[in-house]
């Protein structure tokens, strides 16, 4: 075990629980910037005991971190954790909830391939099976679909680079925030590490297209991006997507728009302006990696011609507007539905299965 006063300074854990963060929702005080890279810092290198670390992040989630402190747990991730291999394709970064959904498809693999066949590269990043609620995410989808996962980041950075979409494996970018899979197990609850992994962005991508539950949490994410130091987005976009997920809802989604240098501002997107009829039971499927697959498959193939063609079309749409290939979300579903059409799509998911 790492002596911790020695090789740290002075705020191990259990004394910033005593004297700082875990006297109760209402009393406890936040960190500054230099406590909080220590906290993390000391997580990453397993020093904390087991009891001390469940408290630690448990009191974190009565407390609710402030964009400060989430900006320094991401700096330490950065600095110590993840490893980075950039495309020359500028993509924009997709980092939905890595502990995944439950009841909807997954449109995000649809979604992204429809953008790289338009002409916007994406990148998507997940574990596999990740705490909380170890539901499908991006990786089981793309396993389903017969696309390799388990890449190094090089690895992963040429994929972008040779079909416009790239998939980064946490284990590999970042084995630190990996490691650390068991104990976040045991807690039985999200922690702030399901927040900053999220912005881990292993393709030092200038965009950030993510979601929250809540506009309050927009803020605070567009906020943690201004306050790291290790972070270079110049643009994201957040949204009230389907079960926390990337995915924009049937009917009325929020959506927070921010670029670098100006104040986040909130729009909506109505499905239903787009001549979408559907409703969010009208996306559930039984088996949400196998089906989620099968629709992206047959969607790009052009056999299908519902609410889910309609859901890939859209969503493929706001990751071109995130990148500003298009000025609107009309223009990107024009563009979508044209990749679709002419088996664009299509072409990019034969050239991911065959990567």
């Amino acid at each position: 075990m790492a002596q911790a006063t020695q090789e740290f300074g002075e705020w191990p854990l259990k004394r910033l629980m005593t004297e700082v963060v875990g006297s109760g929702h209402k009393s406890a005080d936040d960190m500054t910037r230099e406590q909080a890279r220590e906290a993390l810092q000391r997580i990453l290198a397993g020093e904390p005991d087991e009891t001390t670390l469940g408290a630690f992040w448990l009191a974190n989630r009565w407390k609710r971190n402030n964009p400060e402190e989430l900006a320094a747990y991401t700096d330490v991730m950065r600095e110590e954790s993840v490893i980075t291999a950039e495309p020359d394709a500028d993509p924009v970064d997709c980092g939905a909830n890595y502990d995944g959904k439950h009841t909807s498809a997954i449109l995000g693999v649809g979604a992204g391939v429809v953008a790289a066949a338009a002409g916007t590269p994406v990148v998507v990043h997940s574990g596999d099976r990740v705490p909380t609620q170890k539901e499908p995410a991006y990786k089981h989808v793309l396993d389903e679909l017969g696309i390799r996962t388990e890449l190094t980041p090089d690895e992963s950075a040429d994929m972008v680079d040779e079909t416009g979409f790239g998939f980064y494996y946490q284990p590999e970018f970042n084995p630190g925030i990996h490691d650390l899979h068991g104990r976040r197990d045991q807690m039985g609850v999200r922690t702030f590490v399901n927040t900053v992994e999220t912005v881990a962005n292993p393709a030092n991508a200038d965009v950030h297209l993510g979601s929250f539950y809540h506009l309050a949490f927009a803020k605070k994410m567009t906020d943690l991006l201004k306050e790291s130091a290790e972070l270079e987005y110049s643009r994201a976009i957040f949204f009230q997507g389907m079960e926390g997920y990337d995915d924009i809802r049937p009917g009325y989604t929020k959506v927070a728009e921010w670029d670098e240098g100006e104040e986040l501002a909130d729009d909506e997107i109505e499905t239903a302006e787009y001549g979408m009829a559907m409703e969010a039971e009208d996306l559930a499927v039984d088996d949400v990696a196998g089906d989620s697959a099968a629709i992206t498959d047959a969607v790009l193939a052009g056999d299908r011609n519902d609410e889910f063609a309609d859901a890939i079309a859209l969503n493929g749409a706001v990751r071109m507007y995130a990148r500003r290939d298009v000025d609107s979300l009309d223009a990107g579903l024009e563009r979508a539905r044209e990749v679709i059409g002419d088996g664009s799509a299509e072409a990019v998911l034969e050239e991911l299965r065959a990567f």
